[in-house]
């Protein structure tokens, strides 16, 4: 498990927030109908259930939320990945099709309401720290361009930062040579069910993505 720390900083403005960590040995393919099947039945249970109006109010995006305006930023213009994702179910758009891990990652993330990080570990330069984001130090974010970062929790490596609860960057993405995967899970409000959430995940890497060779470690 390549180390991860959470700094003094975040930790005295979220005092509950733990990072569940799973890293895993994987295979990364664009084709996987069974799970797709899986996916789009669970999100039509979802969109029976929820309103746009409910989304606010599920506890794991409420305290992630809290969160983020204890830290400075606005959550309504910076979403939390979950809730956007959500959103973008509840209104009938599906959630995006990119491979089988980052959808199992998104399909976990909606189940639990959890906003999900999800990196090619082999990309990352040394040992983790989830800080602060400055002022003046974007990263390119996956399929939104430059992202200004600052006052976001932000991990952050050796070499620069590289992904938070709103996006990740294109540095650390999954693609398929992908093999070491790492999939951090924001729980801002110390929700219990955070190991139930981390077996459901390891489960479906090892179902959908031929998951191996697990580590995991709760942080904070």
């Amino acid at each position: 498990m390549i180390p991860i720390s959470i700094s003094s900083e975040v930790k005295s403005k979220c005092p509950q927030l733990q990072l569940g960590c799973i890293q895993c040995k994987l295979i990364v393919t664009n084709e996987y109908p069974t799970l797709l099947e899986l996916i789009q039945k669970e999100l039509t249970v979802l969109k029976n259930q929820l309103s746009i109006e409910d989304i606010s109010k599920i506890p794991t995006i409420q305290s992630s939320r809290i969160g983020y305006k204890s830290l400075g930023k606005d959550p309504a213009r910076y979403r939390l990945s979950a809730e956007a994702l959500l959103r973008r179910v509840v209104k009938g758009k599906g959630l995006y099709q990119v491979n089988n891990v980052v959808d199992l990652l998104n399909l976990t993330s909606v189940r639990s309401g959890f906003s999900i990080g999800g990196y090619d570990a082999e990309k990352i330069e040394g040992e983790i720290q989830l800080s602060i984001g400055k002022a003046n130090e974007p990263y390119e974010a996956i399929g939104r361009g430059e992202l200004n970062i600052e006052f976001l929790p932000t991990f952050r490596d050796q070499k620069n930062p590289f992904g938070s609860p709103t996006s990740d960057s294109v540095r650390t993405m999954v693609t398929p040579k992908t093999q070491q995967f790492l999939m951090p899970i924001f729980n801002f409000g110390g929700h219990e069910n955070l190991e139930e959430v981390m077996r459901d995940a390891i489960y479906l890497l090892e179902k959908y993505a031929a998951g191996s060779s697990f580590e995991t470690l709760i942080v904070g």
